[in-house]
């Protein structure tokens, strides 16, 4: 493998999505007040040590976040941009190597998550900046969600971590997954699901379950779900392999091994895989935006944003080699 094409992920082939999700992409208008936010949120709440990463990280959220839900009122893009911000910085310091070097602490630290996601508002042991965060979340969000939507967000978050801790236990030997095990898992630690999940609380609609159930919504889900963490690891590839470490657990790896190709053949299947889902999105958008239910109507416009903010992040410096 050549090393230039490993470092450098602008050189090889990345997926055209622009006949499916062209941009410029709607922004809300209160980006700056997110970001202000979230710093402030994060200084009360100390979750990530690094100045630098402080920044950054509350940078791409209220950007992203603004292009998540462009229509959303101030307080709930408040909630949604903070619970992303804990996800973030919970896998960043608890999984990926952290939780790979020490899958025992990463277990604690997620059972202390599951106590409070079951009810429990006193997680046994000492209680850390996560737990707290954790706790104001899920405060606030049982203030705006209904009993359903609250009960589905956290079963989302339950998936998230069970995610970061099956990627820390994988990250190291990523030949022991297979194609099929990565397809279920990804979207769960790439966070898409959630933030769906977050929509109907955010925007304040409700599907019913035969609307939830229904062949458009799951697969329209289901190929926005896809497509998030694809073209994440298209885009993350380059940093993730830029001190020449081991091949990441990601897409472009597992193409690789499956079709005995080279790197730059697995980018070109891995657009490919990207474009056919952002194609189905598309269509099953265009499907749900023409019924005559309200709920379907703003739920296909609601995904159709959360899939535009995930390919507008992949160009976001957090991707690239410092």
């Amino acid at each position: 493998m050549n090393d230039a094409s490993r470092t450098n992920t602008r050189a090889l082939p990345m997926p055209d999505l622009r006949g499916s999700f062209p941009g410029p992409f709607p922004a809300s208008p209160h980006a700056s007040d997110i970001e202000q936010h979230a710093v402030q949120w994060l200084h009360t709440f100390p979750l990530i040590s690094s100045p630098r990463a402080l920044g950054a990280l509350s940078d791409i959220t209220a950007q992203g976040m603004a292009r998540t839900f462009p229509t959303a009122d101030q307080n709930g893009l408040f909630l949604c941009a903070d619970l992303f911000l804990w996800l973030t910085a919970f896998d960043d310091a608890h999984g990926e190597a952290a939780g790979a070097r020490d899958p025992a602490r990463l277990v604690r630290r997620i059972s202390e998550c599951v106590h409070l996601l079951a009810g429990h508002n006193d997680p046994p042991g000492e209680s850390s900046a996560f737990v707290a965060a954790l706790r104001d979340l899920l405060a606030r969000f049982g203030e705006r969600a209904t009993p359903t939507q609250y009960l589905r967000l956290t079963a989302h978050l339950r998936d998230n971590l069970f995610g970061i801790l099956w990627e820390a236990h994988h990250l190291d030997r990523p030949e022991h997954v297979t194609m099929h095990d990565y397809r279920a898992m990804r979207p769960h630690t790439v966070f898409v699901r959630t933030v769906m999940a977050t929509a109907e609380v955010t925007l304040g609609y409700e599907l019913t379950d035969s609307q939830r159930s229904s062949a458009a919504v799951r697969e329209l889900e289901t190929a926005v779900a896809d497509l998030a963490g694809w073209i994440n690891d298209l885009a993350s590839y380059a940093k993730e392999t830029a001190d020449d470490g081991p091949s990441p657990l990601s897409l472009p790896t597992l193409l690789m091994r499956q079709h005995k190709c080279d790197l730059e053949e697995a980018f070109r299947l891995a657009s490919h895989m990207c474009e056919k889902q952002a194609t189905a999105a598309r269509a099953r958008i265009t499907e749900l935006a023409a019924s005559k239910e309200r709920p379907l109507i703003v739920h296909a416009r609601a995904v159709e944003s959360v899939a535009s903010s995930y390919v507008w992040h992949i160009d976001h410096s957090r991707y690239q080699i410092p």
